[in-house]
């Protein structure tokens, strides 16, 4: 093989030529140490002599060569191990090291033997002989060594004296305070320059790094010809987020504020010091006690207790008797004035001792409060509201009146387009009206008296109920007309539940439908007593309706669409005066006499029991908002309840001097009005806003007159049209108005 020969040339061709070079440097008797930069140089020796350099041998050049010369450079070693062993003992300068058996691995190691130094040793730049790692020093603080070397042998603790010896050890090596202590040696380390300038600048609050520049020049990027930026750096739309209210954010507070309104959050009470602060008594008083009350003073003399009063002072001998035969505590004054001639020949006062006692005794037992006047201009007190001319529309003024002929108008309703009326009196009279003109189309005649009305909200189909008989209103639209009897009898009628009920269903043949004659007809036990309150679900499905004056009298939900009933209540705490449907949640209010309770259908549960504080409760509204709701009661309060916040009522408002007999909210203007048995009916603003951090705004606007009271009864009900600021009331007296704007 070349590659080979050529190999082995080259390594013998090195053997010889350091054995050449050994051979001059024995005579001399010492070795000549040279410097790395001496060594890559041409190394001289003392007689001036020169090595030649090797040939080049031109095969080694590939990189394979090398890789094979080395293999053959140490099979070539070995075999000449033997025979340059002599020649390198001579050589040695640091200690020869032994091969042995180790104990624990049974193999051949290689052990070093210790290095003696001289006294002109430098152990600076040595490395720490403690070889334990990263490990905590406290493990052999009750050791006599601190860890272990390379060959494993204990590295025991250097001697450290007490605090006199470093402060003799400082005040001889000026050096002293340069050295930091190194916990792996458990001895002091000095510091390079390096890292006592790196100290320096951390105290000095500089950057660390010397090479720092802060006053380096800013590279203009975008500054100049040419490198101006014309393109955004993105063309992305922004986000609905940047500009929409977060929705998450806004619960997030509420439900702080609530906690906070209700009690459930207290705010961070100021840390009280339970160290007690002394304080000299007889110093002036500390900052932190109130200043002492002033004592009063007495009262100044008058005329009539000088000693030469005017004659109009002196008492006549009647007064003189009168006052002494009254007693101290009755007499005016403690004294009677008396006249001298000159100032020399007035007496001592008889009563200077007793007068400056009981003085003493007011000083010290008479309590003293001080009072401070506040001067409040009564106008500030009251709230200032907009002015009414700023708040229209609202009604101020009857357009229209007519009148059941019979009893008193008990109940009304208004049609969802806001063009029909429908009152019903306590003769069993139905009436609808037409509200723009007044007019009476139509009158029916039922058994008994009209206990409660109501139309359906739906725009689709035309009926109403009236004591659960639903009539459809004539001059229909044909195709409403169809939906309407579809509606209510349709062709195919639904499963019957599997539940029974106690309420029937009953539809009349087709061929005898007609306007006097109700579609449909709902039949309650006759326990139930007469239905007096009727509130429609916001869809037009469902039904509720509250009976009294039965033995059995309570709360039935009726569904059209599956012509089925149910009561929702097994049991029933109190008599219920009215009910209603959340307008956005599946939630259902139920009114006894003293308190509002309100249920979840969908999960059959109690919520949350309103306390109104009246002791009977005549009606109720919710907003159409559906987070508040209005209470009136016959105690003639009217309660306002913000259903976020908490269970009392929010505002409590008393204009009316009888009992309050309706209330209603206007489903699209900010208004709602109160009828009373005082003949009247209020009319308010009513300005809910969307941040729930504004409280809502009320303001009265008008007091409508025209109802008479008859036999202590005044306006009966009142219903908003829903299309416009009017309102249609219905009276004891007979009458049904509509008061315009």
């Amino acid at each position: 093989m070349p590659v080979q020969d050529s190999g082995r040339k080259s390594v013998k061709r090195k053997q010889l030529e350091e054995d050449a070079h050994l051979e001059e440097l024995q005579p001399h008797g010492a070795l000549e140490m040279l410097s790395d930069e001496e060594d890559e140089g041409a190394a001289s020796s003392d007689d001036g002599q020169v090595d030649e350099f090797p040939e080049i041998d031109n095969e080694s050049d590939s990189e394979e060569s090398d890789y094979e010369e080395e293999d053959e450079g140490e099979d070539s070693e070995e075999d000449d191990d033997e025979d340059d062993a002599d020649s390198d003992d001579s050589l040695r300068v640091f200690p020869k090291a032994k091969v042995i058996t180790s104990d624990i691995t049974k193999q051949p190691k290689t052990v070093y033997p210790e290095i003696e130094p001289d006294y002109d040793s430098d152990s600076s730049t040595e490395d720490s002989p403690n070889r334990v790692g990263n490990v905590p020093m406290h493990w052999y603080d009750d050791l006599p060594h601190i860890g272990y070397d390379l060959n494993g042998k204990k590295v025991l603790r250097p001697a450290r004296g007490d605090e006199l010896d470093k402060f003799l050890a400082t005040v001889d090596d000026s050096s002293a305070w340069t050295s930091a202590f190194d916990k792996n040696a458990q001895s002091d380390k000095p510091l390079s320059a390096e890292e006592l300038d790196i100290i320096r600048r951390l105290y000095a609050n500089e950057n660390p790094d010397a090479s720092y520049d802060p006053y380096e020049p800013t590279t203009e990027w975008f500054t100049g010809k040419g490198k101006e930026e014309i393109m955004p750096l993105s063309g992305a739309l922004q986000p609905k987020r940047r500009w929409v209210p977060s929705k998450w954010e806004k619960q997030k507070v509420m439900k702080i504020v609530r906690a906070i309104r209700q009690g459930r959050i207290l705010p961070s009470k100021p840390k009280s010091t339970s160290k007690f602060e002394p304080f000299a008594i007889w110093s002036e008083p500390s900052s932190s006690h109130p200043p002492p009350l002033p004592a009063p003073k007495p009262p100044l003399p008058t005329n009539a207790e000088s000693y030469n009063p005017p004659e109009e002072y002196l008492p006549t001998e009647e007064e003189r008797k009168a006052w002494e035969s009254l007693d101290p505590e009755d007499r005016e004054r403690d004294y009677l004035p008396q006249k001298y001639s000159s100032l020399r020949l007035v007496p001592a006062y008889d009563r200077f001792i007793k007068e400056r006692f009981f003085r003493q005794l007011d000083l010290y037992l008479a309590p003293r409060v001080q009072r401070a006047k506040l001067n409040i201009d009564p106008d500030t007190l009251i709230p200032k509201l907009p002015s009414p001319s700023s708040l229209k529309p609202f009604p101020n003024y009857r357009s229209l009146q007519f009148f059941h002929s019979k009893g008193r108008a008990r109940c009304i309703s208004v049609s969802p387009d806001g063009a029909w009326v429908i009152s019903g009196d306590e003769d069993g009279v139905v009436s609808l009206w037409e509200i723009i003109v007044g007019r009476e189309v139509k009158k029916w005649k039922f058994e008994g008296k009209i206990g409660a009305l109501a139309w359906c909200p739906r725009t689709d189909v035309s009926y109403f109920a009236v004591g659960l008989a639903v009539h459809h209103p004539p001059n229909v639209d044909p195709a409403v007309l169809s939906l309407t009897q579809a509606a209510l009898a349709p062709t195919t009628l639904p499963p019957a539940p599997t539940t029974p009920s106690s309420v029937k269903w009953v539809t009349p043949a087709s061929n005898t439908w007609s306007v006097d004659t109700p579609i449909l007809t709902v039949n309650l036990p006759p326990s139930s007593g007469l239905p007096t309150h009727f509130c429609w679900h916001r869809r037009g499905d469902y039904l509720a309706s509250v009976s009294t004056g039965g033995t059995q009298g309570g709360v039935w939900i009726h569904q059209i669409t599956r012509r089925h009933s149910q009561s929702p209540f097994k049991k029933i705490k109190g008599a219920v005066q009215s009910v209603l449907f959340h307008p956005l949640k599946p939630h259902f209010f139920v009114a006894t006499q003293q308190y509002v309770r309100i249920y979840n259908l969908s999960e059959q549960k109690l919520i949350k029991t309103l306390m109104p504080g009246m002791k009977w409760i005549s009606s109720m509204d919710i907003h159409p908002s559906g987070d508040h709701l209005i209470v009136g009661g016959y105690d003639r309060k009217l309660c306002w309840f913000d259903l976020e916040l908490s269970e009392k009522p929010y505002k409590v408002l008393r204009y009316h001097s009888r009992a309050i007999r309706s209330l209603q909210f206007h489903p699209t203007y900010p208004l709602f009005a109160s009828s009373s048995d005082d003949g009247s009916i209020q009319i308010f603003h009513s300005r809910v806003y969307n941040d729930l951090m504004t409280d809502p705004l009320i303001v009265p606007l008008k007091i409508l007159r025209g109802h008479q009271v008859a036999d202590g009864l005044g306006v009966l009900q009142v219903k908003w049209c829903s299309k416009h600021p009017w309102l249609v009331s219905s009276g004891a007296d007979g009458s049904v108005a509509v008061w315009c704007s």
